[in-house]
């Protein structure tokens, strides 16, 4: 018998890294997911700590499960029914809470949130009262996620066209970045803080392809970005893990998105740091002390998106470790993922390269 249950909304692979984090721990998960197949499987699936719970996320006889059933409760997604989550926190510790996620569902509110937090933005408002500065990026308010819903405009004509195709919208003015940091902390029920270095993420088509860990940053950015973390973190009053993507500009970090959940950012942290941040979030949730988010090894994240290559070819890199999400290849969709682990820095961009060699999309 498990010494915890933790409920989960979302049964995707960050529920499943959750669940494979939290079995040393003596967690057991249990999964409410809407989007399983004909056997009623997820990513998620197939563990022995974890049972899956098909429904949506506002069905109350599932929800009343994991208020039985689960000592804490908590979300893999940002896209959940904020009503659930205040339904779940009059019966149950929901982590992070209701009002949290929610300042996190519409980019709008949660760029107002960084700026009462004290953290640097680019300029923003509601498409309606932006209309004059042109080229932006219009992004719907809700919903997007790796690249989509979000368009370059060059001209009022096409800002017109996309706020309707949009609406509802925010238009952000463009910044010119030198590269793309991302900070992932953790906040414990006791209102401390573990914060993982800063990394470096590159994009291509919205999708992150790679994160190195650590980010060559100065101490000072390094400061600047656990103490913009903990500043959100206090302000929402957010227990768990939480993920700011930032624009290097100049040595300036200006944020862009908030992710109140573990984050792609951070997956380098299962073998890269001393506590992976999936352990830390099973920890917060369940109001257990966090552990360390120190350096353990420096390490490179490649995701493994439409398909997978051959496992055998991925096995022959050293000190690389492949972890499937037991999902269906579909272009654009992320089906897993690779971390190689190296103190030698020309070893490990050899075997980086030889990787993404590898890829399929």
């Amino acid at each position: 018998m498990a010494d915890y249950t933790l409920g989960i909304l979302g049964g995707g692979q960050l529920a499943r890294m959750m669940a494979i984090a939290g079995q040393p721990l003596g967690v057991d998960v249990i999964a409410i997911e809407p989007a399983v197949d004909e056997y009623g499987r997820c990513s998620a699936s197939g563990w022995s700590n974890v049972e899956v719970i098909p429904a949506r996320f506002d069905d109350t006889e599932a929800l009343a499960t994991l208020a039985r059933r689960c000592d804490a409760v908590t979300v893999e997604t940002e896209n959940v029914p904020v009503a659930s989550l205040e339904w779940l926190a009059a019966r149950v510790p929901t982590r992070p809470g209701a009002a949290a996620v929610a300042a996190t569902q519409d980019r709008l509110v949660e760029k107002r949130a960084l700026r009462a937090a004290g953290i640097l933005t680019a300029p923003f408002d509601e498409v309606d009262r932006y209309l004059d500065q042109v080229p932006a990026l219009v992004k719907t308010r809700t919903g997007g996620y790796d690249g989509k819903g979000q368009r370059f405009v060059a001209d009022l004509a096409a800002l017109s066209e996309a706020r309707e195709e949009l609406s509802p919208a925010i238009v952000e003015g463009l910044v010119p970045f030198d590269r793309e940091l991302s900070i992932v902390a953790a906040r414990g029920l006791d209102g401390s803080i573990a914060a993982y270095p800063l990394v470096e993420n590159i994009h291509r088509a919205g999708i992150l392809r790679r994160t190195t860990a650590p980010a060559n940053v100065s101490d000072i950015q390094q400061e600047h970005a656990v103490a913009m973390v903990s500043s959100l973190m206090e302000q929402l009053d957010y227990v768990g893990v939480l993920a700011i993507e930032l624009f290097d500009v100049g040595g300036q970090l200006i944020a862009n998105e908030v992710a109140p959940r573990v984050h792609n950012s951070g997956h380098w942290t299962i073998e890269g740091a001393e506590t992976s941040q999936f352990e830390q979030h099973v920890r917060a949730a369940l109001g257990m002390p966090l552990g360390s988010a120190t350096l353990r090894i420096p390490s490179v994240m490649i995701n493994l998106i439409g398909a997978c290559p051959d496992p055998r070819e991925i096995a022959a890199a050293k000190n690389a470790e492949w972890h499937s999400y037991a999902k269906a290849p579909r272009p654009g969709r992320k089906i897993g993922h690779i971390t190689i682990s190296c103190d030698d820095p020309v070893e490990m961009a050899a075997q980086v390269a030889w990787c993404e060699s590898l890829l399929l999309e």
